[in-house]
């Protein structure tokens, strides 16, 4: 009997324990604001104590990046083709920016997404223009116009085929070509090397090449004391994906924040970056 005892006794402490699941799940949540109402960037996540969010100027490429709107708490990020993103483990928030039907919108091209949309919100048509990784310039203004891109090899060219158009819809169609012909090799020649004192809300993390990477900052904080700056970073991957807003898988205490303290690499959940690999557009 009174081994009975002995055994009832140990199962009623057992599951009168926390769960060790739920503290593992803390850090997910350390830095997310309990206002239901954060669909974006900047109102989602919260901020660690000392540090003050970067003002951002008004239609500037840093606040368009800051207020991106971010699909509910919880929703998972889905490939191009509607299956689910893996590892599903590696990012906090979801962008409520569609993916297309096509495996293009990867990496790079999240980041040109992100870019061109600005751009197209803010009606500067003349600066949407990227690079192929043969060298030739897809300048949107010319797109618009009517004009198409000819591709036969390595010979590219521009011919007139339709009248002006100068539709979203259109405009997508143009970006998909764009994902179609330009990547990681392209965009790194176009952006400028800066420091990591140097970071600013839309600098890229960028390693060009097959296979190569590229995340972009989305956020960014400092401390007054110190001097430190923290950022938040945003990815698509292989294959086309929700964008994603990542974890830190180095600090639990800070995620999903990164420091600009970092000694030669940046590790993030599917990439690992030189800080020598920091641009600019």
């Amino acid at each position: 009997m009174k081994t009975k005892y002995k055994i009832l006794l140990a199962i009623i402490l057992i599951t009168a324990l926390p769960l060790q699941s739920c503290d593992k799940k803390q850090p997910d949540t350390k830095h997310i604001s309990k206002d239901t109402t954060g669909h974006t960037v900047k109102t989602r996540f919260t901020l660690p104590e000392g540090y003050t969010r970067i003002t951002t100027e008004k239609n500037s490429f840093a606040q368009y990046l800051q207020n991106l709107p971010l699909k509910p708490e919880g929703t998972k990020a889905l490939n191009y083709d509607g299956s689910e993103k893996q590892p599903n483990n590696v990012y906090i928030a979801v962008v409520n920016i569609d993916v297309g039907e096509k495996d293009l919108q990867q990496c790079a091209d999240a980041i040109m997404r992100l870019r061109a949309e600005y751009l197209f919100q803010q009606l500067k048509y003349d600066e949407i223009k990227f690079n192929f990784t043969n060298g030739f310039t897809a300048q949107y203004i010319k797109w618009r116009q009517g004009y198409r891109i000819s591709v036969k090899g390595n010979n590219v060219n521009w011919i007139k085929k339709y009248e002006q158009n100068t539709s979203y819809d259109e405009f997508r169609k143009y970006l998909d070509l764009v994902f179609t012909y330009a990547g990681t090799l392209s965009l790194e020649k176009e952006l400028t090397p800066i420091q990591t004192n140097e970071i600013e809300i839309g600098s890229v993390f960028i390693k060009g090449g097959s296979p190569g990477h590229a995340v972009i900052v989305v956020d960014l904080a400092e401390n007054k004391t110190t001097g430190e700056k923290i950022f938040l970073l945003a990815q698509s991957f292989m294959p086309a994906q929700d964008i994603q807003i990542l974890k830190n898988p180095n600090s639990q205490n800070l995620s999903p924040w990164y420091s600009t303290k970092i000694e030669d690499t940046l590790e993030t959940p599917e990439w690992t970056f030189k800080k020598s690999q920091l641009r600019k557009f």
